[in-house]
């Protein structure tokens, strides 16, 4: 990589309050793989995080998000996906007027509930 950052993105500046998705059902799960829906209210966003064993591909389905990768956030729309490599730091808010629904596909060696390393 060059150091450079995707295309789409800003430097993070928003504020939101603190929250977590509001339930994440598991759509499918494998060895290597987990499926979960994630809901966000306006005004929510979750903890700036990263994974150390597993990387994720977000489908907005619903609403505008605002998804941070490392110090970068874009609004992404429906249909639109964003990929999170390995250990980068990401956050989802929602700073629309209606809720944000996503497909999170998550992948790795390891999915436990354990594998988050919070930077805010």
């Amino acid at each position: 990589m060059d150091g450079s950052h995707p295309a789409g993105f800003a430097e993070a500046g928003m504020a939101f309050a603190a929250a977590q998705p509001v339930a994440a059902p598991v759509l499918a799960e494998g060895t290597r793989f987990r499926v979960r829906v994630l809901r966000l209210s306006p005004g929510e966003a979750t903890s700036l995080q990263s994974h150390l064993h597993r990387s994720e591909h977000w489908v907005v389905v619903e609403g505008t998000a605002e998804i941070t990768l490392d110090i970068r956030a874009r609004l992404v729309g429906e249909g639109e996906a964003v990929h999170i490599p390995l250990g980068q730091p990401h956050r989802l808010g929602n700073p629309g007027r209606l809720p944000v629904t996503l497909i999170a596909v998550e992948t790795g060696g390891y999915l436990g509930a354990d594998d988050v390393v919070r930077h805010d």
